[in-house]
């Protein structure tokens, strides 16, 4: 199974990802999904295979959501506990 896919790229959250067919486009994506994703930027275009590697999803299931919905939306990665600690330290020095 090769799908060529184009991502976009959400202008309302950092990190969060659409994946879509190619030759459908953004048809198969519900109106609900695009006006809280924001207007889609696009980034690239590949040809995804379930073998290929990607750094924070599994290419077979993006395959099975593209072909089964015809889009595959990647939210962004959890953030950790200590790294929120750091927003919250003071930022002024005190001696």
């Amino acid at each position: 199974m090769r799908v060529l896919t184009e991502v976009f790229r959400s202008p309302v959250k950092d990190e969060m990802y659409l994946y879509v067919d190619k030759q459908r486009g953004l048809k198969s994506v519900p109106e609900a999904l695009l006006s809280r994703f924001g207007k889609p930027q696009p980034v690239f275009t590949l040809l995804l295979t379930p073998e290929k590697k990607l750094a924070r999803a599994n290419a077979g299931d993006i395959c099975n959501a593209l072909m089964s919905q015809g889009y595959y939306l990647q939210m962004p990665p959890a953030r950790e506990e200590y790294l929120l600690d750091l927003y919250c330290a003071p930022t002024e020095a005190r001696y």
